[in-house]
């Protein structure tokens, strides 16, 4: 069955973005080389701090939406709960 993931990434100024794919640790890698151009390439956000996993590509879409719609404040307070020092999760996926 496929997977498909919503994700926060950040950078070293603490700058948040919300991203969506099918692949994790591939998307994750080509946001860390600079692949995928755009916001996350011009402001070096290359850490993925929190990632949620869905086996409905509608789910996982209008959790994007959701979450892209959420306040700094409110995004932050979902993934120190479980990630309270901002870890780049990388390694672990």
């Amino acid at each position: 069955m496929k997977q498909y993931f919503v994700y926060l990434l950040t950078n070293n100024s603490k700058a948040l973005y919300v991203g969506f794919t099918s692949n994790l640790k591939n998307r994750t890698w080509e946001h860390k080389h600079k692949i995928i151009k755009g916001f996350t390439e011009k402001y070096n956000i290359d850490k993925i701090i929190y990632f949620e996993q869905s086996e409905s590509v509608y789910g996982a879409i209008q959790r994007e939406k959701q979450l892209k719609g959420w306040t700094r404040k409110k995004k932050i307070a979902l993934f120190e709960k479980e990630n309270p020092e901002w870890r780049d999760l990388y390694d672990e996926l």
